[in-house]
């Protein structure tokens, strides 16, 4: 029986083939497939965070500047 990873996973470590972004006022952070950065609509989020806060991420981590439920509906157009 094979086992099926959800396309966003809860990890505290990131595994292979996924990155963890901070998305929203609180920062929850999502950890998603690397395959999303090809993605013109997950693109255009990482505009918005281009443009919010440049290329300077003192968390570590990528910073996507929209409400969470608007990421999960544009992530969710990617699965």
């Amino acid at each position: 029986m094979a086992i099926r990873l959800p396309r966003i996973v809860s990890a505290k470590k990131v595994p292979k083939g996924y990155f963890a972004v901070y998305v929203g006022e609180n920062q929850k952070r999502f950890v998603i497939p690397v395959s999303f950065l090809n993605q013109p609509l997950f693109q255009d989020l990482l505009g918005l965070s281009e443009e919010e806060f440049g290329y300077s991420h003192p968390t570590g981590g990528l910073r996507i500047p929209c409400d969470e439920e608007i990421f999960l509906d544009v992530t969710s157009r990617l699965n």
